[in-house]
């Protein structure tokens, strides 16, 4: 499955993003399991809000970390994460 960079993304209500202690890291939660993310995954989830396109987040993170070039890395990622479900473009 291919990212539309013109349609906004949103993380997926079927699953829940959050702070777990026991493995101090964030985690993605579904009913068939739990996924542990990494950090950057994570800051990047934050993002999909249902409003912010692809360079709107892309452009987010480059500010955030004052660097430039992430948006190859972002976009391989956000294509990851909408074949697993975790995200949703509609």
């Amino acid at each position: 499955m291919k990212i539309n960079p013109e349609t906004p993304i949103a993380f997926s209500p079927l699953h829940r993003l959050q702070w777990e202690e026991a493995q101090q890291k964030h985690v993605i939660l579904y009913p068939e399991g739990m996924v542990e993310l990494s950090p950057s995954a994570t800051e990047i989830l934050k993002l999909c809000d249902g409003k912010r396109h692809l360079d709107g987040i892309v452009n987010e993170l480059e500010k955030k970390f004052d660097t430039t070039g992430l948006k190859g890395d972002i976009l391989e990622f956000l294509e990851t994460a909408l074949v697993n479900g975790w995200i949703t473009q509609n």
